[in-house]
């Protein structure tokens, strides 16, 4: 009787472990939904509707100036990475090979930013006194030897040079006293509009006509940035006012 209890119960068991459904293996898996994969970043991005004619793919790349040059703060400065392949690089609308396998640029108006114009200073144009050339402003009567760097130490001796500007094509920067012994700038404040400055080095003699005299921030150095056209630009404090410079530009004369 015991015998054939215990069976009756195993039989019960077996049944009822087959009847219970295999929640273990018995599942599914729903497909991802809409954007959990990474959005397109090329088409139909904010770029491709605004201005869809623009290439900003690797061909139309550039390579940046170098940092702390004059053109390194100018937007879309620099050199193509793949020139002969950039849709406004110098083989826009393909070169065509010409005799002995020279390629043949086709000419085409540029809409670039115009190319900053720099001169650096070099030990070839020094003179046998240590000087850079000579400023002279006939209209106060200034001959005053121009040397590199603001230091106190050069401007005891003459104008200094900005070293971050040209010292010949482009701005070229000049700084001096106003006061004292030493006192080269000390009427700058006075020219007038068309008075002449003529800076003379070993590349030679410009003259200047001046456009701009003004008083500005001593924070503010936006007249020593780099320029496509030959300019010259001078400093120097103002009496009693710590915070201001006076300025003079002046362009050249052609």
């Amino acid at each position: 009787m015991k015998k054939h209890l215990t069976m009756l119960l195993t039989l019960c068991c077996l049944l009822t472990a087959l009847s219970l459904p295999a929640y273990a293996v018995d599942y599914t898996i729903d497909a991802p939904s809409a954007g959990e994969f990474g959005a397109p970043t090329s088409d139909g991005t904010v770029y491709e509707w605004k201005d869809p004619n623009v290439d900003r793919g690797k061909n139309s790349a550039l390579i940046p100036p170098g940092f702390g040059t004059p053109t390194s703060y100018l937007p879309g400065s620099g050199e193509f990475l793949t020139p002969n392949l950039a849709a406004s690089g110098p083989l826009h609308g393909g070169g065509v090979l010409a005799g002995g396998g020279a390629v043949v640029l086709p000419s085409y108006p540029t809409t670039s930013t115009p190319v900053t114009a720099f001169t650096d200073v070099t030990n070839d144009l020094y003179y046998s006194n240590g000087s850079l050339g000579t400023l002279k402003i006939p209209a106060i009567d200034l001959t005053v030897k121009i040397y590199e760097g603001t230091d106190s130490r050069t401007l005891a001796k003459g104008a200094g040079h900005f070293t971050n500007t040209s010292i010949w094509d482009g701005n070229v920067a000049f700084a001096a006293h106003n006061r004292g012994v030493n006192n080269y700038f000390g009427k700058i404040h006075t020219l007038d509009i068309g008075d002449t400055i003529i800076l003379k080095t070993r590349l030679g003699t410009r003259t200047y006509a001046v456009t701009d005299v003004m008083k500005v921030d001593e924070t503010d150095s936006s007249m020593l940035a780099a320029t496509s056209d030959n300019c010259i630009t001078l400093f120097t404090c103002v009496r009693d006012q710590r915070e201001y410079r006076w300025c003079v530009r002046a362009v050249e004369v052609e």
